[in-house]
């Protein structure tokens, strides 16, 4: 049974792909496709993905080659964007690799692949969350369903919040 607050806010029982906005940052250079959740470019000020109004989850996508800078060349500035990842309660590394891959080598340059890892293993020790995906088409879909994961969520505890706050059914805090 509905609530008024729930008919007057004609709030769906069930939130659907299609109307949840993710915001891809201006910075992204090779943006990922979400299909089928709408996009929407914006400013980020830490990382490369989000959701639309809200701050609870942060996406910083990598291809293989931009992970190897970020181990070596760009440690510093990396390491700096994963403090400030550290801040939102959902934050993801994705990365368009996979662990084999990484393990594997064969890029150029004095990066090894022990040296990788143990990067990506540092990361996930101080909280951040690494996914390796294997490409850029995965990427896509990875990403959008866990942006939509989180919208779901979220939108759950909102309908809850309605539905047990509502002005027709007042609570008393004694």
């Amino acid at each position: 049974m509905q609530s008024k607050i729930e008919k007057s806010m004609k709030l769906p029982a069930k939130l659907e792909p299609s109307q949840v906005t993710a915001i891809c940052d201006t910075r992204e250079q090779l943006p990922l496709d979400l299909a089928p959740l709408r996009v929407q470019v914006g400013t980020l000020d830490t990382g490369d993905y989000s959701l639309l109004g809200s701050d609870h989850i942060r996406i910083e996508r990598k291809s293989r080659d931009d992970l190897l800078g970020c181990v070596g060349r760009d440690r510093e500035r990396f390491d700096r964007e994963v403090q400030r990842l550290l801040a939102f309660p959902v934050r993801i590394l994705v990365i368009e690799s996979t662990w084999a891959a990484i393990e594997m080598g064969g890029w150029r340059g004095k990066i090894t692949p022990e040296q990788v890892i143990g990067s990506l293993l540092g990361w996930q020790a101080m909280g951040l969350s690494v996914h390796m995906v294997g490409d850029h088409e995965r990427a896509g879909r990875h990403a959008a369903r866990l942006l939509f994961t989180v919208a779901k969520r979220r939108y759950r505890e909102l309908r809850a919040l309605l539905v047990t706050h509502s002005p027709e059914e007042p609570t008393r805090c004694d």
